[in-house]
């Protein structure tokens, strides 16, 4: 008996071990470069949601605007640079990408090299359900004004909150997840590096984001250019990642007091420039910036010429 025990309590230890180095590990589902982000995704000619001063338009628009185009392993996603916009008439022409497959359990890796830089400006890499709040939203990059850094955020119907203490890089920036109870704010973490937004983020080359979703947590990590802390397999864009090697997440999102099995459902991903609105709009005049938002963004085309997504790749493992 006593040799069957401690056989079984090491074949249990082993099995312990092992679990979370299987549960880290994800298989390449989706490898999207250059000209493959218009067949990954489909354009949303549609109303903001937000309410921004933006006119987004559909892929054939987009494509003879130069708004996207792709060569090699870049894709680039702009808004318009060229027009002084009537203020009568729609707002600055941009662009909206809805990834055509939903995503659950999964790793998404974003390899960067510049995001849409300039006052006015609202850009977001996000995912979220069908049935919002109550499937979901994560904010990956997002932010406004050139106000660094990047903030990451979770948006969900009731019962979702977050422990004020928790292990991650970032700062939180409010814990109650619920977009009725938080007009909308939902539960952030300010990522730690002033490059990971914005000028900063751009001068330095850009970097990676990643995003993994499980229903014990919700990671999101971020890496410079020039780190030397860029996991090989996402900086090399391997077939496989294990995120067990990836080190403390930028923000923690865990399933503590947030059954997310049950808040979060299939989720799109979601790429988008937008300009003034319900955020960037309401905080323009604290950001240093000129005039009022509508008026900046109207009169001043060539202010958004650093206005432009470029992508070396997304990646997505499940």
């Amino acid at each position: 008996m006593k040799t069957t025990t401690s056989v079984l309590q090491r074949c249990l230890c082993l099995f312990t071990l092992t679990i979370p180095v299987l549960s880290a590990t994800y298989s390449l589902s989706d490898n999207v470069v250059g000209s493959g982000f218009n067949s990954f995704f489909s354009y949303q000619a549609i109303s903001d949601p937000t309410h921004g001063r933006v006119n987004y338009v559909d892929k054939g628009t987009a494509q003879s605007k130069n708004l996207t185009y792709a060569s090699g392993n870049t894709f680039i996603l702009r808004a318009d640079h060229t027009t002084t916009l009537s203020a009568s008439g729609p707002g600055r022409d941009s662009v909206r990408l809805q990834s055509n497959k939903q995503y659950s359990t999964h790793v998404a890796v974003f390899d960067m090299r510049h995001m849409p830089q300039g006052c006015g400006t609202w850009p977001a890499v996000w995912e979220v359900g069908n049935n919002w709040p109550n499937q979901g939203e994560v904010d990956i990059v997002e932010g406004v004004n050139d106000q660094s850094p990047d903030q990451v955020t979770l948006h969900t119907s009731s019962g979702c909150t977050m422990p004020s203490s928790r292990s991650m890089t970032g700062s939180s920036t409010g814990t109650n997840c619920d977009t009725a109870a938080t007009n909308n704010a939902g539960c952030g973490v300010k990522v730690n590096g002033a490059n990971s937004y914005g000028p900063a983020f751009n001068s330095n080359g850009g970097g990676w984001y990643a995003v993994e979703r499980t229903n014990s947590a919700i990671k999101v990590w971020f890496w410079p250019r020039n780190s030397g802390s860029v996991p090989s397999d996402v900086r090399n864009g391997g077939n496989s990642v294990n995120t067990g090697n990836w080190g403390t997440p930028s923000a923690l999102f865990p399933s503590t007091s947030c059954d997310i099995s049950s808040h979060f459902g299939p989720h799109n991903i979601i790429i988008n420039l937008t300009f003034c609105g319900d955020w960037a709009g309401s905080v323009y005049s604290s950001s240093g910036c000129p005039g009022s938002c509508v008026d900046y963004v109207n009169n001043n085309p060539s202010a958004f010429n650093n206005a432009y997504f470029d992508f070396a790749a997304i990646r997505v493992y499940t």
